[in-house]
Parts: C-alpha cells; structure tokens; sequence
C-alpha cells in the first residue's frame, strides 16, 4: 500500500509541476532554444482562436503590442513586441488545434496544444534561434524566459475565461 501511496503523490506533485512550469533557455554555441509549456483548462479551439486572431493579440498578451497580417500558412507576420519594435515573420506550420510555427531566417517559434483528454490542454512555446553566424549576434539579442513565462500565464488567464463564461 507504501509503494501505491507514494507513486500517486510522486505523480500528483509532477502533474502539479508541469501545469505552469518556468521558461527555461538551453545555449551552445551556435543555437538558443527557449521552451516553456502550461496546462489550461480550456477546449482546445478557444486557445487556437486566440493564438490565429492577431489583431486581438495585444488585448490579451502583455507582450505583443502590435500584429499586422493574417497568421495562416505561408502569411507574413509583422510583430512588435515588448522585447523588439518590428520582426517579420512567415508563417510556416499551421495545424489546426494542434500546430503552429513561424519564424524568420533567424530562427522558429512553435506553438504545440495537446489535447489531455480531461478538459485540459498543454500548451508549449519553443523559440529555436541560431545559424553559422549565431555567435556574431548572440548577445544582441535579449533572454526570452520573462516573455515567455508572461506570454503562457497570459494565454491560459484568457482563455480559462473564455471558457468558464461558455458553460
């Protein structure tokens, strides 16, 4: 019955864990990948809806200030961010409900739902930056975890009460 016990807080404690974990950034020298992921409770449309309508993004998203362009396969994006005042981007995957990626020659960011099956997705946000020339302008560019931690808290905020004011 100890075994049992104790499997079931480990897994209790992990799940607990990853519903909201920190953005984490692993360097080499000719890359930068910054992750992060949130469970939210919310269908999985909702949070599609809200991640492929860019001019509702800074009405939500404390780190987008602006979005001009349609986010669907092949559109291009033009971003401006608390970290940067304009960024291109195309957009080039663009699964619905499940998929989404756009970048630039400098690197892709991925956005993945998972449906969980219980009412709940995982979401995850990776942004993969580098190249052969990476470490001529590595440093120019800013750590992303703040932004990312902001950008989860604030997609499953907004989209836990889309759906707490659906049922």
């Amino acid at each position: 019955m100890k075994p049992l016990i104790a499997t079931l807080l480990i897994m209790t404690i992990l799940k607990t864990a990853a519903q909201d974990s920190q953005a984490t950034t692993v360097k080499t020298t000719f890359h930068r990948e910054t992750s992060v992921s949130t469970i939210i409770k919310a269908d999985p449309a909702i949070i599609w809806a809200l991640l492929t309508n860019a001019s509702d993004y800074p009405r939500w998203n404390s780190t987008v200030t602006s979005i001009q362009g349609n986010i669907a396969l092949g559109e291009k994006i033009v971003l401006k961010s608390t970290l940067d005042a304009k960024r291109s981007f195309k957009v080039k995957e663009f699964e619905p409900t499940k998929r989404l990626a756009w970048g630039d020659g400098k690197g892709l960011r991925t956005y993945t739902l998972r449906n969980n099956g219980d009412g709940t997705v995982t979401f995850s946000m990776t942004e993969r930056i580098g190249g052969l020339m990476f470490p001529m302008y590595a440093k120019y560019i800013p750590s992303f975890d703040a932004s990312f931690n902001a950008f989860a808290a604030d997609l499953k905020k907004e989209a836990e009460l889309i759906q707490s004011k659906s049922r």
